[in-house]
């Protein structure tokens, strides 16, 4: 043991060597964590003599228990396939695996029989489904998930369905609670528990007997937490809980890289941990063995404008290296142009791989533009954690409705979209038309014709109701048949997502509903690409299945890494790209008006900044093709955080000047002061900004705070303003910087 002891370095002995009393180990981007935490189990078994069962090690991934349990095991010479039920290994497992051990010996005690069942997402919408439908809550004003998102973030905050009935108040509360009640109800009659239930039963157990409670306080003599900044308040509440006795308890964690508020994370909770435990032993692990120094100065320059935060000094023995890349580029096609050149460059020269590179991204919307230009490349990718643009679930309804305009005997479209959205419209009633389009040459528009103009159409076995609906639905296709003949396909996606019903139908569904909306609008960026052809609508239509077709042809194991910056966290790669580092984008525009939210941004950047070991890049546009619009971009106020001596500027070599006058939204939004580098670019701007609104009398004396009211955006308010630009913020739209003078703003 004292060999593996002196192979860590001074931090990382003291936070293993200290085994009695609470510990909080803030542990930096690379600084090794994982290795102290499973020493520190392991230096308990074998220097401390403390028996394996008890000792309690949490995570949050499977994948992360199963490696230090893995590690563990071949520190202890067990051999791998020994079971985690033995006694010779300790508890190791994520909170849920945990719990729902105790869970099965000690659930009778709460009117719940041992072999219950966990139902998984589909199950728990289903039964919501059911519970609404029996209690004649419409699930078309208000969607069941988002229901069960409510029911979710109650439950993680310790709340059940009788404390939620007394504090509710709002309509949307009142219908919560009512169905929240009957769901709890169904799922004990059915012996079943979600995902939430798990922990917020455990806390309930062991509050309500505590015998349970000493039990396991006794078990767990030893607790171990690994990226405690990533807890919710019931996480939080059970580990306070078993600590409680003994004292013992050691958590690691980075609240730079808390990043989780979004579901129930409480960045707070390792904040706080020296209240909680006033005689805790602090150790900071901050040599970093990943990264260079130039890396970590960048990020550090970016984390340290957070105010809610511990102070760490992250340092490393690695060279300083390369300056990070911060390239401008003119629009999200040279962006990921540039982005293919540098991989394709540094693979040729450098004899890198695929996998050594990352491009990381805010949102998933985002990813279409390098899809495109990384299967143009012929360069192979995938994105983690999410689906491929074209696979997502909104983007393929939407194709589907035009493929069927396109195509009115395309059976394969016609099934996806007759009932979505949900018209009533079932299997049998498709097959009914099936059968009936025989007579009609196999057209299903002429066939739902036939049914929906009939006198009676029952004598097609459909029954009125139904019929009703055909009507409606033909009166959609039929008008969008007719709309694509004049129509730009962008034109007509607008049109079938908004009469359809589609676009109603997710804005009932949360946040979860605007980024599928937000998807949607991106396809509408595609669209726009063939606006003035003659045959617009066959040649999108023939874009997007190659582009589908490609995606399902790239069984290759080395290959280039799209994914969120969610997704990121805990992985690295020599070379990394975070393109759209601009405002509204990373930052999020949601986060525009939230100090709390704001600061979770910036950790996000810290996160996607520390995954690089060699390279990093950060990449803006100029202008932005997304959502549908074409918009002008405002470079990331955490690029400007981060001090001009650690980048290596580059341009994008392809831009025009010119080019940049002909778009509307620039004469609109008039961002002059955004081109400062370019020396005579905002003189330009100006002028042609006057020429074109000579006519206007456009005010530039609004006050801070004042709302205001633009005719694309609609109505705003200012944040802040300069000598030549007010910054305002749109809830539709996030940020703006708008030119004082031209913009087209009055008072709200």
């Amino acid at each position: 043991m004292s060999k593996l002891i002196d192979s860590l370095n001074d931090k990382q002995k003291e936070a293993v060597l200290k085994t009695e009393g609470p510990v909080l180990i803030l542990a930096g981007a690379g600084s090794g964590k994982t290795r102290a935490l499973t020493f520190r189990i392991v230096y308990l078994i074998l220097e401390k003599n403390i028996s394996p069962k008890n000792i309690l090690a949490v995570t949050f991934t499977n994948k992360a228990a199963g490696e230090m349990l893995s590690r563990v095991k071949e520190l202890l010479n067990l051999p791998e396939e020994l079971s985690s039920f033995s006694s010779d290994v300790p508890h190791v497992g994520t909170f849920h695996s945990i719990c729902v051990r105790i869970l099965r010996r000690e659930i009778d005690r709460i009117g719940f029989d041992s072999k219950f069942v966990i139902y998984d997402d589909q199950d728990q919408l289903a039964l919501m489904k059911r519970v609404m439908r029996e209690l004649e809550v419409s699930q078309e004003q208000i969607k069941p998930k988002a229901i069960l998102g409510a029911i979710s973030s109650a439950k993680n905050k310790l709340i059940d369905a009788e404390m939620f009935e007394q504090q509710q108040g709002s309509y949307f509360e009142e219908t919560v609670a009512k169905c929240f009640l009957r769901y709890a109800k169904e799922l004990k009659l059915a012996n079943a528990l979600d995902f939430d239930d798990i922990i917020l039963f455990i806390v309930k157990l062991m509050r309500e007997n505590p015998d349970i409670l000493q039990k396991y306080q006794t078990m767990f003599r030893y607790i171990m937490v690994d990226e405690y900044q990533d807890t919710n308040h019931a996480q939080y509440t059970l580990l306070k809980m078993l600590a409680d006795k003994n004292n013992n308890i050691c958590v690691v964690g980075d609240d730079w890289q808390s990043i989780y508020g979004w579901r129930g994370a409480d960045v707070q909770n390792i904040l706080d941990f020296e209240k909680d435990y006033p005689d805790a032993k602090v150790v900071l692990l901050e040599q970093n063995y990943r990264s260079t120094q130039n890396i970590l100065d960048a990020a550090h320059q970016v984390i340290s404008k957070n105010v809610n935060r511990k102070e760490k000094n992250m340092w490393t023995e690695n060279d300083s290296g390369d300056l990070l890349t911060l390239f401008e580029a003119r629009d999200e096609k040279t962006e990921a142009n540039f982005v293919t050149e540098e991989i394709q460059k540094m693979k040729k020269e450098e004899g890198h791989k695929f996998d050594d590179f990352a491009v990381l991204y805010r949102t998933n919307a985002q990813s279409r533009a390098m899809e495109e230009a990384f299967m143009k490349a012929g360069i192979p990718y995938k994105i983690i954690g999410g689906m491929k643009f074209y696979q997502r679930k909104e983007v393929k309804d939407i194709l589907a409705y035009l493929f069927f305009v396109h195509n009115t005997k395309n059976k394969i479209g016609f099934e996806r979209i007759i009932n979505i959205p949900a018209r009533g419209l079932g299997d049998k009633t498709v097959e009914k038309i099936f059968n009936l389009a025989n007579q009609f040459e196999g057209d299903l528009l002429r066939t739902v014709e036939k049914i929906a103009k009939a006198n009676d159409s029952r004598e097609f076995g459909i029954p009125p109701s139904k019929a009703k609906e055909l009507q409606k639905f033909y009166k959609l296709m039929g008008d969008s048949l007719m709309a694509s003949q004049t129509k730009t396909v962008a034109e007509l996606i607008e049109k079938i997502y908004n009469e359809s019903g589609y676009e109603k139908m997710l804005a009932k569904d949360g946040e979860e509903g605007q980024i599928r909306h937000e998807n949607v609008q991106e396809l509408l960026t595609v669209a726009r690409k063939f606006d003035g052809y003659e045959d617009g609508l066959e040649s999108f239509l023939e874009e997007v299945s190659l582009v589908s077709q490609t995606d399902n042809d790239l069984g290759i194991t080395e290959v280039v890494p799209f994914m969120t910056l969610h997704s990121a966290k805990g992985l690295e790669y020599n070379s990394v790209f975070i393109v759209g580092m601009e405002e509204g984008l990373l930052p999020h525009s949601r986060a525009t008006m939230s100090e709390s939210e704001m600061e979770e941004e910036r950790r996000l950047c810290y996160v996607g900044i520390t995954r690089a070991k060699q390279k990093a890049y950060l990449l803006y546009t100029m202008k932005r093709n997304i959502y549908g619009s074409t918009q002008i971009s405002v470079k990331s106020r955490f690029i400007d955080e981060i001090e001009p001596k650690l980048f290596e500027q580059r341009y994008d070599e392809s831009y025009n000047e010119g080019d940049f006058f002909q778009s509307e939204t620039v004469i609109n939004q008039g961002l002059d002061d955004y081109f400062d580098n370019r020396k005579d670019f905002s003189k330009k701007i100006n002028r042609f900004n006057m020429n074109k609104n000579k006519k206007q009398k456009n005010r530039s004396d609004f006050r801070d705070g004042e709302n205001i009211k633009h005719p694309e955006f609609g109505n705003g308010i200012i944040v802040s303003q300069d000598e030549k630009t007010f910054s305002i913020v749109f809830p539709t739209v996030g940020l703006k910087k708008l030119a004082k003078g031209f913009a087209p703003l009055e008072n709200a």
